[in-house]
């Protein structure tokens, strides 16, 4: 039996213990996926808890996926790269090996007929989840990026980091109250938890003139997902715009996840139905 978990704060909109059970289900694997509230005070003696209560592996949420880069044994390139982890294998002499299925799972996500080579990406945020983002876009061919944050003094340290990782990539911050015209943009990503279940919910990190502007063939990526359908879809969808829903990007990182812990790919449209089921 797989003994897993997720970790993060706070963790009351978290679905991913449904999608798990529903993974493991479609394999015939027997395993537990239990959700540990994990404030940032408290990593350490979690860590010690996963260590010593034979867990196989457990996810990692926010705010908790660049913390726990430093108290990994070794970790898969795209984390390496991205600088931060959501999933980590437990291997029997109890060293931890970090991944970032995130990235996996961002670009997965992605419509195959959405053509981004050599086009401007726009991106609301600055954490872990804008650092996966920026991975999965390089890897879709994007050569600008602008970052829209609060605090453009804070998000020097990843802007930095992802200069040196990515120099073929032009990269601005912004101040995200004063948004500059978002035109030329090929897609937009969310990854501020604005708009997210129990966290501002009826609202979204643009003002609806942002999108107004925008060209019809416009992506607007929301990596929230719980509600699946944001204000910032509902009124990207309202405008004919592509829209691209964080509930995929959540199930395909899931998938992977499953896959670093037990060697086999579960079935992603049974994991969907049973989000799909969590989220009414």
């Amino acid at each position: 039996m797989y003994k897993l978990g997720i970790i993060g704060y706070p963790l009351l909109h978290s679905i991913s213990a449904a999608i798990q059970k529903a993974g493991f289900e479609s394999l015939g694997i027997e395993g537990s996926y239990d959700v540990l509230e994990t404030p940032p005070e408290d990593l350490i003696s979690r860590i010690k808890f996963l260590k010593s209560n034979d867990y196989a592996g457990f996810n990692v949420t926010i705010p908790l996926k660049v913390p726990m880069s430093l108290f990994l044994d070794d970790i898969d390139d795209y984390a390496n790269i991205a600088g931060c982890v959501n999933t980590v294998k437990i291997m029997p002499d109890k060293t931890f090996i970090g991944y970032n299925t995130d990235i996996y799972g961002f670009k997965t996500a992605i419509p195959d007929d959405i053509n981004l080579t050599g086009k401007l990406a726009s991106i609301l945020g600055t954490g872990g989840a804008a650092r996966a983002a920026v991975v999965g876009l390089a890897e879709k061919g994007i050569n600008k990026i602008d970052f829209y944050t609060r605090n453009i003094i804070n998000s020097r340290q990843t802007l930095d980091y992802m200069r040196a990782k990515f120099p073929q990539i032009n990269f601005n911050v912004y101040q995200i109250q004063n948004i500059r015209s978002l035109e030329a943009s090929a897609i937009i990503v969310n990854a501020t938890p604005i708009g997210m279940k129990g966290f501002m919910a009826d609202q979204m990190p643009l003002d609806i003139k942002d999108l107004d502007n925008l060209k019809p063939d416009t992506a607007v990526y929301d990596i929230v997902y719980n509600p699946m359908k944001t204000v910032l879809l509902n009124e990207a969808q309202k405008r004919g715009l592509k829209t691209i829903s964080g509930l995929d990007m959540l199930i395909y990182q899931a998938q992977r996840a499953i896959e670093i812990w037990t060697g086999k790919s579960p079935d992603f449209k049974l994991m969907k139905i049973a989000a799909l089921e969590a989220l009414q």
